[in-house]
């Protein structure tokens, strides 16, 4: 399995704060059989985003898992101002592995209301959003047709691991099945910070997949989806996702209905 959001980075934001912790994180990880870890720290305004020092601990806990597992480097991407400004300067600064694809998270008290813009304006630019824990976000378990502009527009979606076995309680379970029945859901993360706290979980996260929704869809939620991610390939052939073009709200048009005149 290939995780790519993860908070491992140790002393860099509310994940381990030790190298002896972030250790024994991936080492769960490895017991699971995941063989690729994107670590991606918070990008936003509680905790300093630095790309060199977060490279230098990345390499240390390389050298001390050696190749057990394959580890890279990603974010935790809020859609600060400032955060939006010095991405159009260097994008790779952001992305998994300085590739195109950038994990985008949204704050549970809001959600701009320019989100489809500012979302486009980064497909625009060649990037490929991927929306993190919508089931965990309480505005959009409120309201999960705003996504459907958003995948319109080419960005993908991201499920927590253990959102499908009911760890973030009954709604996000729900809300993660319907999701995929729709084929709104892209990759399984586990979006792990500690082994008490919030561990990784991915190899329930896959069985309760398979078990629900066949093998292949967990083989393409786990494995052939976020490897592409991890390498900036092109993600294989997708399902086609179900009632995206219903209307969210009476009246409103999708901004690419809008941008070719439909």
């Amino acid at each position: 399995m290939v995780d790519i959001h993860y908070h491992l980075l140790f002393g860099v934001d509310d994940g381990p704060q030790t190298l002896e912790d972030a250790t024994a994180l991936a080492e769960a990880s490895i017991k699971e059989g995941v063989t690729h870890i994107v670590a991606t720290p918070h990008a936003n305004y509680t905790f300093l985003f630095n790309p060199q020092v977060n490279r230098e601990k990345l390499d240390k806990l390389q050298d001390r898992l050696g190749g057990r597992v394959t580890l890279g480097l990603g974010c935790d991407f809020h859609l600060s101002f400032e955060n939006l400004q010095d991405i159009r300067r260097d994008p790779s600064k952001y992305t998994i592995n300085g590739k195109q694809y950038l994990l985008v998270e949204f704050s549970d008290a809001a959600i701009p209301v320019a989100a489809t813009d500012i979302l486009y304006d980064l497909r625009l630019s060649g990037l490929v959003p991927i929306i993190t824990h919508p089931e965990r976000n309480p505005l959009l378990v409120h309201d999960p047709r705003r996504m459907a502009d958003w995948i319109r527009g080419g960005c993908l979606v991201q499920v927590t691991a253990a959102s499908l076995t009911g760890r973030f309680g009954r709604r996000a379970k729900a809300m993660c099945s319907d999701l995929i029945q729709k084929n709104w859901v892209h990759f399984i993360s586990s979006d792990a910070h500690s082994l008490d706290g919030r561990p990784p979980a991915m190899a329930e996260g896959y069985q309760a997949l398979a078990n629900d929704f066949g093998k292949d869809t967990a083989e393409r939620l786990c494995v052939r989806n976020p490897r592409a991610a991890f390498y900036g390939e092109q993600l294989e052939l997708q399902p086609e996702p179900l009632n995206i073009y219903e209307e969210a709200h009476a009246g409103r048009r999708g901004f690419l209905k809008g941008f070719f005149g439909r």
